[in-house]
């Protein structure tokens, strides 16, 4: 049996946490030989503490060969202490009102204190996955505040939005969702973001060879994509906590299994022209586990090149709101 993963999780309680911590245990993320210790952490409230307790009994009664221990905290320096893995979930949702701008103040401070935690106490392996929103600038904002682990550890998920594109264009195409490869997210996790549909292929043909309605790849599938969660809570009232956490499991089984391509978003170091500073949805390709490498040289026609443009300046424009959070 391998050494146990430790596995800290931030908003352990709330609805992405409940859908993400059982397929956790039963070996989703990591595979069925790798065991994990579950480190849960919730905001210091009665409700939020008592609520994780429950979600402890549950996975507690589900009798989970591979779950070898599980901790419940309020106090982060618990929660990140030795973790292999920091899956931060937990951020303030946007409420009525509420301009993007100052969802990145308000969870700013979250990631600030968060990235000083984890760079302190997490395993000298630790890998940060960061899914509370705005993901990307949280992300840089978490990478900043370290000084003993690189930035490389610290990637942000656009891959619900690869999901979202895999499955519409599959649909659109009338083939099996496995038909459709290289369907790439880049940029910010938000509308702005560009599924870059030119270099996907299904069936091992140009995805555009296949499906030939160049208006509805620029127009219907790049927005539907992009309002896709809008859409969800409008459907049923409530986020897209369920894919979200499935997506984090692709996430980070993606990033521990050598060879595979995926989008995720790191420090662009300014691949196809994003402002080196910022965290962007780029294709990569895994190396090692936890390590990957970006991959260079995919060629942007016009509308591809405006497209990215548009979610880099909303990128850098979120930095900008942030700079004094920037170590």
């Amino acid at each position: 049996m391998n050494t146990p993963i430790r596995v800290a999780v931030t908003g352990a309680a709330g609805q992405i946490g409940y859908a993400l911590l059982f397929r956790i245990a039963s070996g989703a993320m990591f595979g069925p030989e790798q065991p994990v210790i579950l480190q849960l952490i919730e905001a210091p409230f009665e409700k939020a503490m008592k609520a994780l307790e429950g979600v402890a009994m549950e996975l507690d009664d589900c009798a989970f060969p591979l779950l070898k221990g599980i901790v419940t905290t309020d106090k982060p320096e618990v929660g990140f202490k030795d973790a292999n893995w920091c899956l931060l979930i937990g951020a303030k949702p946007r409420g009525p009102g509420m301009e993007r701008a100052d969802l990145l103040k308000d969870n700013g401070k979250i990631f600030i204190s968060q990235g000083e935690i984890i760079d302190s106490v997490a395993a000298d392996d630790a890998r940060v996955a960061v899914v509370g929103n705005p993901a990307n600038t949280n992300c840089m904002i978490a990478a900043s505040r370290a000084k003993r682990l690189p930035a490389d550890r610290f990637t942000a998920m656009v891959r619900l939005d690869q999901n979202r594109a895999q499955s519409l264009l599959a649909k659109q195409a009338g083939v099996d969702l496995t038909a459709v490869r290289n369907l790439f997210i880049y940029g910010n996790h938000s509308p702005t973001m560009f599924p870059a549909f030119a270099h996907a292929t299904i069936g091992g043909k140009l995805a555009t060879d296949i499906v030939t309605d160049s208006a509805w790849l620029q127009g219907p599938f790049c927005e539907t994509v992009g309002k896709r969660g809008a859409a969800i809570i409008a459907a049923r009232g409530a986020s897209s906590a369920a894919s979200a956490a499935n997506a984090l499991v692709d996430h980070v089984r993606d990033l521990m299994t050598p060879g595979t391509v995926h989008s995720v978003a790191v420090k662009s170091n300014g691949a196809y022209g994003f402002d080196p500073n910022v965290w962007a949805g780029l294709p990569v390709r895994t190396t090692i586990p936890g390590s990957y490498e970006i991959i260079q040289g995919f060629t942007m026609d016009d509308f591809a090149k405006s497209k990215i443009a548009a979610t880099n300046k909303e990128l850098v424009d979120e930095r900008s709101f942030v700079a004094e959070m920037i170590a």
